[in-house]
């Protein structure tokens, strides 16, 4: 008995469909090309420790980060008190518990360095996008403003405007946020001049597309890439200013924890207490190692021609 053509059809179409290998999500594929690179793994995950840790340190935190036991100061780590609370990484110059307080500061890191690279990277970006697909004088206007804001060195342009301005955790994140966009302006008008005399922006202008459209919906989108490779490495770079400035007075002030005020505390008992500084600096060295891990991992992931190399 021979097989009806519809019959016939259906059964070849099935076994195509079979032999089609699985659509995967675009959450699996992301997490399959990461895999694939150690550096990213290893980014990822410190990141993504840090954060969660942010979120709920509170919930995990052995100790009260800002409760002072004076009977129990500068206990080594590995201290039990008579209670039965231990105290891993010790305790610091007024009994505080080294490891609750590098949990409550993790929360200051990742807040400073998340919020200000989204007010850097959001008015550099426009600044470079104006000023690259413009051109003309308005562009050399608005470089020569860059040059010579570049010409100051970044850590000293913030310790002057925090001097001025006075400290506090709100100041810090405007501060480090309206002084960060300069890297971001260069680097896309850089972009800008190379997208904007591409072919497909060429055929939106003979198609009448408007310069506004032009901008927003031709070259931004192409140039977004470098923006965020740029702001994952500047993660790590305002969290170090951060500390730095929170080190030397001019940035977070007590009672709020940040890893710049540990390293402060610690720095006059280094010799007796080495605790005190050390577990802090490890957590801010850790923490901007994985910042920059992550993003030398999403510069090869969104650099095609890196991608098409692997």
């Amino acid at each position: 008995m021979t097989m009806a053509p519809t019959e016939s059809a259906q059964g070849a179409k099935d076994i195509a469909i079979a032999d089609m290998p699985a659509r995967r999500s675009p959450a699996l594929q992301l997490l399959s090309i990461l895999l694939k690179s150690p550096v990213g793994v290893a980014g990822s995950l410190i990141v993504s420790a840090v954060v969660l840790l942010a979120f709920i340190g509170p919930l995990i935190s052995p100790h009260d980060p800002l409760n002072r036991n004076i009977r129990s100061r500068f206990k080594p780590p590995g201290f039990v008190d008579q209670n039965g609370n231990v105290y891993s990484l010790g305790n610091d110059q007024l009994g505080r518990d080294i490891f609750s307080r590098i949990i409550a500061g993790s929360r200051v890191s990742v807040l400073v360095g998340v919020v200000s690279v989204l007010i850097s990277g959001t008015i550099g970006v426009i600044y470079g996008l104006i000023s690259g697909f413009v051109g003309g004088i308005i562009d050399s206007i608005l470089m020569r403003i860059v040059d010579g804001l570049l010409s100051i060195p970044f850590i000293i342009l913030v310790i002057a405007i925090s001097g001025v301005v006075g400290a506090g955790l709100s100041t810090l994140i405007l501060i480090l946020g309206f002084t960060g966009w300069i890297t971001y302006a260069r680097v896309i008008r850089g972009e800008v001049l190379k997208v904007r005399e591409m072919e497909y922006v060429i055929a939106a202008y003979a198609l009448g597309q408007s310069r506004l459209k032009v901008m927003f919906l031709h070259i931004l989108p192409n140039v977004v890439a470098s923006a965020i490779v740029l702001a994952a490495v500047q993660v790590g770079v305002t969290i170090l200013a951060e500390s730095s400035l929170s080190f030397l007075g001019l940035g977070v002030k007590p009672p709020t924890v940040t890893w710049g005020l540990m390293l402060s505390d610690g720095r006059q008992y280094i010799n007796s207490a080495w605790w005190m500084t050390l577990y802090p600096g490890i957590a801010i060295t850790i923490t901007v190692l994985g910042v920059v891990f992550l993003g030398d991992w999403l510069r090869d992931f969104l650099d095609p021609n890196v991608r098409g190399r692997a």
